[in-house]
């Protein structure tokens, strides 16, 4: 062995050396799917991808498939104060609970979902003095525009897509000249989202004294798996007294003009009082992984004082839901399986794109079947090709249990909401896709009101009249090869 081994010229050498390695990457690529892939659908997907396409495959998996929940690749940066950790959670605990009690007629079969959310991420059930809807761009950023010139103390800012365009550069102004006024302005942007803000505003928000930061800096845009974790949240504090957060970034496309070739529709919402509290919580949280300036995650000045039970029996109540590589478990998707699973006489959902778990896809199909008036708006045309067919592949199934589809038609629905019954409605960022559920750092809102909730439902029936509802019959006989196009991109969707 030894003799033949010698023999070789150094060509040959190298020649079998690689070969070993290319057999151990594609093997230890192959046992890392197996250990460390939650989900069977997606390490199946993966390893057929390893299998076909070895080089390629891999490269894929480490790009974008890699379990970073598990790997604690990211890691919430809590103060080191652990009594003053113990002392909030003792208090949000208390309060929630005597919250569930005072407001039990309100929050009638609505409890699991409350507690899982406060047992999971410690998310209180918070008060809120007001909350407003604002539905398409157009609405939310004459609000968004108002409030910020209100700001005394801080703005605190966060958002996946942040254009150099007519509303960024509004935007941008306010927050230079309030700066320049001592007002502390934070501001995190998404390196992949907001790409091309760094070509100028960056400089003119630095130099105007706004305090910046780039989420999970991309420098190598080509397979960076740092563009597969995105900060998707859509957030703006305003002296712990005002928050925004929904689906609308800011882009002039959200807001509908005369000279918009394509109708956006989609829905934000802002609040005040204590539950600003758990936006500005998520806001200081991401601030310190990507910023060189910390700020202490319980500093009482960033912070709304909790409200007293005699004003809390007044307010509309709500919970904040973040998640993200940085959560140990897919927050959201549990959240939005209790809320499915909760509902007893009608459940609508608006998402722009569906690539749902095995475990959202049952708990609809378990809600429709059981009675509960299941609808789901997405749109006509998603903006993805891939992403449409995949979505298009789970709806017979789902309309074969009694889910009724509706396809927007008069644009693009970009809008993630859900309303359950007459008093839980949810408001954020995430979609209902996988990406959102384990990738991306998402943020909603649990609503538990019954205004709100009316308002949405309104909202909801306005844009079924934009849309084409499916039938099941129609849906199922529909052409072999479209059909059977579907089935490749549900395939592969588990890997979108």
């Amino acid at each position: 062995m030894v003799n033949w081994i010698k023999s070789l010229d150094f060509s040959q050498l190298a020649f079998i050396v690689g070969i070993i390695l290319y057999i151990l990457i594609i093997l230890y690529t192959i046992v890392k799917i197996i250990k460390d892939t939650e989900s069977p659908s997606k390490a199946l997907g993966y390893l057929l991808l390893v299998l076909a396409l070895p080089i390629v495959g891999c490269i894929l998996y480490f790009s974008i498939g890699v379990n970073y929940r598990l790997e604690k690749l990211y890691k919430r940066k809590y103060t080191k104060n652990k009594t003053y950790y113990n002392n909030t959670k003792k208090i949000i605990l208390k309060n929630t609970e005597q919250r569930i009690k005072d407001h039990a007629k309100l929050l009638e079969g609505k409890t699991l979902p409350i507690r899982m959310l406060l047992k999971d991420s410690l998310s209180a059930l918070y008060t809120a003095e007001k909350t407003e809807l604002l539905i398409n761009g157009e609405n939310k950023f004459e609000v968004v525009l108002s409030e910020l010139k209100k700001a005394k103390h801080h703005i605190h800012i966060q958002y996946y897509i942040f254009s150099d365009d007519k509303i960024g550069n509004k935007i941008k102004d306010i927050l230079i000249k309030k700066a320049q006024e001592g007002v502390v302005v934070r501001f995190i942007f998404d390196d992949f989202g907001s790409h091309e803000l760094r070509k100028r505003m960056y400089k003119e928000l630095i130099n105007g004294g706004v305090q910046v930061a780039a989420f999970y800096q991309i420098k190598l845009y080509a397979l960076a798996n740092r563009m597969n974790y995105r900060n998707h949240r859509k957030i703006i504090i305003i002296d712990s007294e005002t928050g925004f957060l929904g689906g609308i970034n800011v882009n002039d496309k959200y807001i509908n003009t005369p000279d918009n070739t394509l109708y956006w529709r989609d829905t934000h919402l802002m609040i005040k009082g204590e539950a600003v509290n758990g936006l500005q919580f998520t806001f200081l949280n991401d601030w310190n992984f990507c910023s060189k300036n910390k700020v202490d995650i319980y500093d009482t000045q960033y912070f709304h004082p909790v409200s007293s039970e005699k004003e809390s029996h007044n307010y509309e109540l709500l919970q904040i839901a973040s998640s993200g590589p940085d959560s140990d478990r897919a927050t959201i998707m549990l959240a939005y399986n209790g809320v499915i699973m909760s509902s007893k006489e009608r459940l609508y959902l608006t998402t722009p794109y569906l690539i749902p778990s095995e475990t959202i896809v049952n708990a609809l199909k378990y809600s429709a079947l059981s009675g509960v008036d299941v609808r789901l708006l997405v749109p006509y045309k998603s903006d993805s090709i891939i992403v449409n067919a995949a979505s298009c592949a789970y709806y017979e199934e789902l309309l074969a249990a009694g889910v009724r589809i509706y396809r927007y038609t008069k644009g693009f629905v970009h809008a993630k909401t859900i309303v359950s019954d007459n008093n839980l409605s949810v408001v954020g960022s995430a979609n209902i896709d996988m990406r959102s559920f384990d990738l991306n750092f998402e943020i909603s809102a649990l609503l538990y009101s019954k205004t709100t909730n009316q308002q949405l439902s309104e909202a909801f029936m306005e844009d079924i009249k934009n849309s084409i509802e499916l039938d099941y019959k129609e849906w199922k006989n529909r052409n072999k090869f479209i059909k059977f196009g579907n089935s490749i991109a549900k395939l592969v969707s588990p890997l979108l």
